[in-house]
């Protein structure tokens, strides 16, 4: 039997706009999965666990025909509401399965995951249907948290060394490494690799932000300056696209397998 939760409406994910390194890393995460699904007007891009929809909204804006998917209830409500308060063209919202998406074969141009795919159950046959549902030539976009980057090894290393070295308990509550108990899957770059490439020709690899939420460093930025926080912000953020494996957040694009995508997966 399945077993899912079908009012989650976010409210355990870590809010933009609470400190500078959040805020950064979130718009940063927003901006550059959107550029990868390459908007323009007409183009059709399908929107895989949509959530509250700001994102598929934000590409309706720059012309594109958007659709978000997204299979809880409480935040298909509250996409519908803004829709209705909006003053313009809005996309189409669907609840449905990001592993049993309800459209033919190549249907859209592009289709992007952002942050949601490390919650299905099913993450492979989610990304299968991504890439049946993309035309030819299409891009397929996948942007996830990356459990072995630089932050999760150094906060390992030092609880390590307080609990052993030092003699200290462990911390209580869930340290950064750790996947919240809402995840399937730990990502990191292999791991994404191995998967997406089943079904997808990689051409795209990013790496996003350096030490998000260390708390020395979230201190640290938010005492600086404004001028200084945001350079040395897009500093490691540089760093962390010539270096993948140890960044934030990881994303990866490329155009479906057609041959390797099998229908009705």
């Amino acid at each position: 039997m399945r077993v899912v939760d079908l009012d989650r409406d976010m409210s355990d994910v870590i809010p933009t706009g609470t400190t500078r390194d959040s805020e950064y890393v979130f718009d940063r995460m927003t901006q550059a999965t959107l550029a990868a699904t390459r908007p323009g007007p007409g183009r059709r891009i399908l929107d895989v666990a949509s959530g509250f929809g700001q994102d598929a909204i934000e590409l309706q804006t720059r012309g594109a025909w958007v659709v978000g998917a997204e299979p809880s209830e409480r935040m298909m409500a509250w996409t519908r509401m803004k829709s209705g308060e909006a003053s313009g063209p809005v996309p189409g919202w669907v609840q449905a399965w990001g592993d049993a998406l309800p459209f033919a074969d190549d249907s859209f141009d592009a289709a992007f995951c952002k942050g949601a795919l490390d919650h299905f159950d099913q993450p492979d046959t989610a990304i299968a249907e991504m890439a049946r549902v993309t035309r030819p030539g299409g891009r397929v976009v996948l942007t996830i948290a990356n459990y072995d980057s630089f932050t999760c090894r150094a906060s390992r290393v030092v609880d390590d060394l307080t609990e052993f070295a030092l003699n200290r308990p462990m911390r209580r509550g869930r340290r950064h490494y750790d996947v919240p108990n809402d995840h399937f899957t730990r990502y990191d770059l292999a791991l994404m690799h191995e998967q997406l490439e089943t079904h997808v020709a990689v051409d795209h690899v990013e790496g996003l932000s350096l030490a998000w939420g260390l708390p020395i460093w979230t201190r640290t930025i938010g005492h600086l300056p404004a001028g200084l926080a945001d350079i040395s912000l897009r500093t490691l953020d540089r760093i962390a696209r010539y270096a993948p494996s140890l960044a934030d957040v990881l994303i990866l694009a490329g155009t479906p397998l057609k041959k390797a995508v099998k229908k009705g997966c």
